[in-house]
């Protein structure tokens, strides 16, 4: 682990009417039964070897900032692991110590949330899982990132995970949301389809309709969802500071409608969110917008949890 996040925001007075993120946060402690663990995982390699715009190890420190100040209005608490960074180029290492971080927090936590570090993030966030049944694999993104290569890039998670539960006798239940036809090659379409991945273009997914129906249709043949949202599914007014800032995208309402469908399902036991370059960012907007959907996801979550 690098050093932890010094936690901090807005402070309008104690009690709970004055609940922010920050407050909610503690360390890590023996016996404590958190609603929701928080991990960073600072990686810019997978995005390198993916010939990306680099700056997605600077996401998980500017996620936190962005998250810091938001009002809470229900008890909630989150436990901060710190952060997982790739050293030098070692990507696979740093990808096996994430998993073997999330699984660690799986120990006391419900929930476990990823902050990236580019899309290589899933194939740890992958790992820390295990190789679960019945679990479903959703991904909010513009790109399917099922590319082969000689070597894990920010392009290659799904298709590493799909290969290892196949390799394991283990159903593939993973779907696309988001994908963009300009941005995908026939190729990728193709390893779409050899692996049964059902996906909803960008165009589809405009309005609300057609989104809920995908995601309540995937949630029928699976019994957990880990939930990846790569930001560049976004439109690039809405989040430009990504490795590929997309021409269209998918409305951030409409995404926002997508994670409550899969929070308020209570399936959901692993979230990750990636590609938040600080230093392509515009008035901090990729962060901001980012910080909603992660606030909004542990915080519906927690509330289902609780039947209340």
């Amino acid at each position: 682990m690098t050093t932890t996040f010094e936690w901090s925001g807005r402070d309008d007075g104690p009690g709970p009417q004055h609940r922010r993120f920050f407050r909610t946060v503690c360390a890590p402690q023996s016996g404590m039964r958190p609603d929701a663990a928080l991990l960073g995982f600072a990686s810019d390699e997978g995005v390198r070897r993916n010939r990306g715009r680099v700056g997605a190890a600077d996401g998980p420190t500017a996620l936190r900032s962005a998250l810091a100040s938001l009002a809470v209005h229900e008890e909630l608490t989150v436990v901060d692991h710190g952060d997982v960074a790739v050293e030098g180029s070692d990507l696979e290492d740093g990808q096996r110590r994430l998993g073997a971080a999330v699984a660690a927090a799986r120990d006391e936590a419900p929930l476990t949330v990823v902050l990236g570090g580019g899309h290589e993030t899933a194939y740890g966030s992958y790992l820390g899982l295990g190789r679960r049944p019945r679990l479903g694999v959703l991904n909010l993104d513009a790109h399917f990132d099922l590319r082969q290569e000689e070597r894990p890039t920010s392009g290659t998670p799904f298709l590493q995970i799909a290969r290892d539960r196949q390799a394991h006798g283990l159903d593939v239940h993973y779907a696309v949301l988001g994908v963009s036809r300009a941005s995908n090659t026939s190729a990728l379409f193709d390893a779409a389809r050899q692996l049964e991945t059902p996906w909803l273009l960008d165009d589809d997914c405009q309005e609300l309709d057609a989104p809920r129906a995908f995601v309540q249709r995937f949630l029928e043949d699976v019994d957990e969802v880990y939930l990846s949202i790569d930001l560049d599914v976004l439109p690039a007014a809405a989040a430009p500071g990504v490795s590929a800032p997309a021409a269209l995208g998918v409305p951030p309402f409409v995404i926002q409608a997508v994670c409550d469908a899969v929070a308020d399902s209570g399936r959901l036991i692993h979230l990750d969110v990636t590609e938040l370059s600080p230093r392509f960012d515009i008035d901090q907007r990729t962060a901001k917008v980012a910080a909603r959907l992660i606030h909004r996801v542990i915080t519906r979550a927690a509330h289902h949890r609780k039947g209340s």
